[in-house]
């Protein structure tokens, strides 16, 4: 049920101030948008579920031993529901019955095209997905600075839209693509595999790479905004 929440508030609060006020909040605003929510969801549910609202953050997880196969397939199941009841709320205001404008032209989908090419996206989704997830399983496993781990989430992903906005409007989350794509259809909907398949490599790759970097943690000392498992 927390991942589900969880990811319903990431993607309405965070695809929302896209699609209703990007033409006055920017792309600066968006990201501080994306970055703020997922902050304040860190310390609200992080002790609940581990605050993980993103599939790739699970592959993370799961693949760093944090939790069971059968635990991670019920996160996404739970993640993919809060994005698409978030979705479908958003595209029920820009429709008649609630008369705002869709900003984004798009219902904030991801897609690439005028700014960068397939190729690009790939790479870009790889990294900046990979630096997500390496962030998220390095904080929530040291014992220095305790209770930090969700300032340095909001941060990095705050940062992360800023790099990725201008570009193919930021994924990093298969979840948050997912919902906006099967309202709006078309071309999006017909690219959303590298939406999936990318941000999930770059979660995997991170889970490879965290552990070489991880300090020595007595069991029972992960940060509390962590819970029994990361983020």
């Amino acid at each position: 049920m927390a991942e589900a929440v969880g990811t319903f508030i990431l993607v309405f609060f965070g695809v929302g101030s896209a699609v209703f006020g990007i033409d006055r909040l920017g792309p600066v605003g968006v990201a501080l948008s994306f970055g703020l929510v997922l902050l304040a969801l860190a310390y609200s549910i992080g002790p609940v579920s581990g605050c993980h609202v993103n599939p790739a953050v699970t592959l993370g997880v799961l693949l760093n031993k944090g939790i069971t196969t059968t635990e991670a397939a019920y996160y996404w199941v739970a993640q993919l529901v809060g994005a698409i009841v978030a979705a479908a709320l958003i595209k029920l205001m820009v429709s008649g019955f609630g008369g705002v404008t869709d900003q984004t032209g798009g219902l904030g989908t991801n897609d690439w095209g005028k700014s960068i090419t397939a190729g690009g996206t790939f790479v870009l989704e790889v990294v900046l997905t990979f630096l997500l997830v390496f962030v998220v399983l390095l904080v929530t496993s040291r014992a220095a600075a305790p209770g930090f781990a969700g300032l340095a989430i909001g941060l990095v992903l705050t940062v992360i839209h800023l790099v990725g906005i201008p570009l193919d409007g930021t994924s990093v989350n298969p979840a948050r693509s997912i919902g906006p794509a099967l309202f709006e259809g078309g071309t999006p909907l017909t690219h959303l595999w590298m939406f999936i398949v990318a941000p999930m490599i770059g979660g995997a790759l991170a889970a490879l790479v965290a552990p070489l970097f991880e300090t020595a943690v007595p069991k029972g000392d992960k940060d509390p905004t962590s819970a029994s498992v990361p983020q």
